[in-house]
């Protein structure tokens, strides 16, 4: 079977097929989109039915039809890395169909709340490093039957487990047995730990088994906002049981315990650690409104849970008044301890000032003392030198006044010679 042989092209018409495109070839190549995922970054896919349940399904990022809608959450690590690697991270799990402007609105820092591409975004991202527990990071978009949320590390109470799992629904108790006559009675109920109880303290809400199931995009909403709110509430009550230990020991400590305080430089820190807090707080007051503001003219979310962020940013402003008492109050110690340490250093400097007193006498002593004891060291010097002088001067004379001698003798002789006659 032969080949047809292929007519030579001209220049001529070389050029009339670049300028006029073929009808088969597409005008523009499609872009091949790559995962790109870290192994660190954490995923969570939920299926909601509308009805108060929900089900785990796969990371397909599709939405939800009819009564059903969808949730994709993303966790990024906690860590020392930069923000373009978690930008990277993101484009490895959300794209497609997520756009970089989309990526750009999640991931970028400070408050923003606005649509992109038809969607409702708005993040609280602090600026400070990824590592540090006073960094927080929260951001979401949302469409009417879905929503995708980005997180900087583990959010408590933000997923959702299977109901009857909850600890709090059990009866508790103590972690110490009791005995009687020789034998260990148990108790009914699980036992709770001390460092359990800790925890649990420190909570100002209840565990993941214990979250209401939403029942609409709304619903969802404002469950994200609620676990911010809560997770901030966390960090401010871990605070303030810390700064109670902290007054407490130093009531109780001395002076070394209030001197490693100022060497480690703790309430300074502690005073930049709320200071970024109080910046997480002032960026949720800018967004939260905005977002009941332009959550308030969609159909799709409720008057209900319009009336639930209100209160969320009621509670976001009184938890502002609060972190601001305990910046007053480690303001208060540290101003404290600064006096403390002011006091330990004018009692040094009249310690020494007195014993200054003590010895000034003693050293104009010690130097009469030293310079006597010069003295006798250096007088055998002195009189060998002197002797010497001496010696050397009586030398001197005695040999001027025997020349003095000598000439007059010989001066006698000479004069006797000229008048003729020698004197005997």
């Amino acid at each position: 079977m032969e080949l047809p042989e292929e007519e030579p092209v001209t220049n001529g018409e070389a050029e009339e097929m670049d300028r006029e495109p073929s009808a088969e070839a597409p005008l523009r190549e499609p872009h091949s989109y790559r995962s790109h995922c870290g192994g660190m970054v954490r995923k969570k896919a939920y299926i909601f039915d509308g009805s108060g349940k929900f089900y785990n399904k796969e990371w397909d990022l599709t939405e939800g039809r009819g009564n059903e809608f969808c949730w994709y959450h993303v966790e990024l690590p906690k860590g020392h890395q930069k923000l373009c690697q978690s930008a990277q991270d993101l484009i490895g799990v959300l794209c497609p169909p997520l756009k970089l402007q989309d990526i750009l609105s999640l991931v970028s820092n400070g408050p923003f709340c606005g649509y992109v591409d038809g969607a409702l975004v708005f993040r609280v991202n602090s600026p400070g490093p990824p590592s540090s527990d006073f960094t927080f990071r929260i951001a979401a978009r949302i469409t009417e039957n879905s929503v995708i949320t980005v997180s900087l590390g583990r959010v408590p109470r933000l997923g959702f487990s299977p109901v009857g799992q909850s600890l709090l629904s059990e009866i508790p108790s103590v972690e110490s047995p009791s005995y009687h006559r020789g034998e260990q009675r148990e108790r009914s109920g699980i036992v709770i730990g001390e460092h359990v109880l800790e925890f649990l303290l420190t909570m100002n809400h209840s565990e993941e088994a214990d979250n209401p199931v939403p029942k609409s995009v709304s619903n969802l909403v404002v469950h994200i906002v609620d676990t911010h709110v809560d997770h901030l509430q966390d960090v401010v009550t871990k605070l303030e049981i810390e700064l109670d230990s902290v007054e407490l020991q130093m009531d109780k400590g001395g002076f070394a315990l209030k001197k490693q305080m100022l060497d480690d430089r703790r309430f300074p820190k502690m005073h930049l650690n709320l200071q970024r807090l109080l910046q997480e707080i002032a960026h949720g007051e800018q967004v939260f409104p905005r977002v009941k503001e332009r959550c308030s003219s969609k159909q799709w979310f409720s008057s209900e849970d319009i009336a639930s962020l209100e209160e969320l940013i009621g509670r976001l402003r009184r938890l502002k008044e609060n972190v601001g008492f305990i910046a007053n109050r480690v303001t208060a110690i540290q101003a404290g301890l600064d006096s403390w340490q002011a006091e330990q250093i004018n009692r040094k400097l009249y310690y020494l000032s007195f014993l200054s007193i003590i010895f000034l006498p003693l050293s104009i002593i010690t130097g009469a003392m030293l310079l006597l004891a010069l003295l006798c060291f250096s007088f055998p010097v002195l009189y060998t030198r002197i002797a010497a002088w001496h010696r050397s001067r009586v030398m001197k004379r005695s040999w001027s006044l025997n020349r003095k001698s000598f000439l007059k003798r010989t001066h006698g002789i000479g004069v006797q010679e000229r008048r003729g006659y020698l004197r005997i």
